[in-house]
């Protein structure tokens, strides 16, 4: 019996009935050897982290544009804090830690650089719109490894599809990434919010703080401990209701008075406009793409499709640069 095997065993022990088993996933599109040391969900989760969209995620936007501070979140800080509460809820409730993880750092890899203004603005562009979360499938289908992807299970892919709030993951563990990361987007918004000077502790509504706590620490085990409570032995994972209520509460808070604040979002038009330039210039322009892009232009893919998988791949960083290669005069040099 291999080491995978071993280990296989041990979930029928150990994990919850509810649980999703690594021996019982609906497989890969195109069948692999099996690894004779990692389960399957444990290996996707290896590739996810070995890709280059997953390291291109430090330099993306998560809420505050090219932040000048040091502990501001970007994309990558934020998954790496939703695998964290994700893995907490998963162990509580003995359901597959493996799986839950590779679903929460693979969540948000086809995420635009700018945040959700670069999400809007390539969904004004891109002739079939713009959805950040079937572009991280498209990433691990189609576009990493050079167009061949990870190949990744068929349980990760969903739980990776269906994150958003409108989502309906077919696995427990997708349901756990689904709400952790709201709850973890929620609470590190409003701790920037804070550093930021756009909010203060006690501007929270009192009716929100008396539900779920006073501080972001309080609000976090709040909210875990709630979702364990509500979901243990359950078929469903879940927050109470008056819980619930006041996390959707706090949420429409937070877009009023961070999320469309026009002091923390000043920028942002300037954002929309560098990207909505940069798509019509590689539209206009093809023969700029980089290899990859030819090649799969060459494959028969659309142009503006392409052009989209490029500008959603780019940090914000790499995007600021391209714009000020092609729409900015450099000095005279002689």
């Amino acid at each position: 019996m291999t080491i995978r095997e071993q280990m296989e065993e041990r979930e029928l022990e150990y994990l919850s009935p509810y649980a999703t088993l690594s021996k019982n996933s609906k497989g890969r599109k195109i069948k692999e050897e099996e690894c004779d040391i990692r389960p399957v969900f444990q290996r996707d989760r290896d590739r996810i982290v070995h890709c280059k969209a997953f390291r291109r995620l430090k330099q993306k936007t998560q809420v505050f544009l090219l932040p000048k501070g040091d502990h501001y979140r970007t994309r990558l800080t934020h998954t790496l804090e939703v695998s964290q509460n994700a893995r907490t809820i998963a162990k509580a409730l003995r359901l597959n830690e493996e799986l839950v993880e590779a679903i929460a750092l693979g969540h948000d890899l086809g995420h635009t650089p700018f945040g959700h203004a670069g999400e809007r603005a390539l969904n004004e562009l891109c002739p079939g719109g713009f959805k950040h979360n079937e572009q991280s499938v498209r990433v691990v289908e189609s576009i990493e490894k050079e167009g061949r992807g990870l190949n990744l299970t068929w349980e990760v892919i969903d739980g990776i599809r269906n994150h958003k709030t409108s989502g309906c993951p077919s696995t427990l563990e997708g349901q756990i990434v689904r709400l952790s990361d709201k709850i973890a987007y929620i609470n590190h918004d409003i701790d920037d919010a804070i550093r930021g000077g756009i909010l203060r502790e006690e501007d929270i509504p009192k009716k929100y703080t008396d539900v779920l706590g006073t501080s972001v620490k309080g609000r976090l085990n709040t909210l875990v401990h709630n979702v364990i409570i509500n979901s243990v032995d359950r078929p469903v994972i879940q927050m109470s209701e008056e819980v619930h209520e006041a996390v959707q509460g706090l949420r429409v808070f937070m877009f009023e008075n961070v999320y469309r604040n026009p002091v923390a979002k000043k920028e942002e038009g300037k954002a929309i406009h560098m990207i909505t330039n940069l798509y019509e210039f590689y539209i206009k322009n093809p023969e700029f793409l980089p290899e990859q892009s030819q090649n799969m232009l060459k494959k028969g893919e659309e142009l503006s499709q392409v052009v989209c998988d490029y500008i959603a791949g780019m940090t914000d960083t790499y995007a600021v640069k391209k714009f000020t290669e092609f729409f900015i005069p450099e000095s005279w040099k002689n």
